[in-house]
């Protein structure tokens, strides 16, 4: 198997598995009326969702990596060389 595709079913299940436990929490806590219960909740929904993305972007990253050991180049916008100049600048007015 694709150590990408291994990558996004850890995430995957991960990220699932924490989020429906902080829903569990968030609901107990919504239910109950007790507010610190509702504050972990939303920590943990809030924590599965960074995990997944940050395993998205894992994914993307190893891909961009592994793109350039090919020889595909990644370019990216050209960066201007010119210089602006900006009218009405006077020395000492910021």
């Amino acid at each position: 198997m694709n150590t990408r595709l291994k990558i996004l079913h850890a995430t995957k299940w991960a990220g699932s598995v924490t989020f429906i436990t902080g829903m569990i929490i968030l609901f107990y806590g919504l239910t109950s009326g007790l507010m610190p219960v509702v504050g972990i909740g939303i920590g943990t929904v809030t924590g599965a969702v960074m995990v997944f993305l940050i395993g998205m972007f894992f994914i993307a990253t190893e891909e961009m990596v592994e793109g350039m050991e090919k020889g595909t180049e990644v370019s990216s916008a050209k960066a201007r060389s010119k210089f602006y100049v900006v009218k009405g600048y006077k020395k000492g007015s910021i």
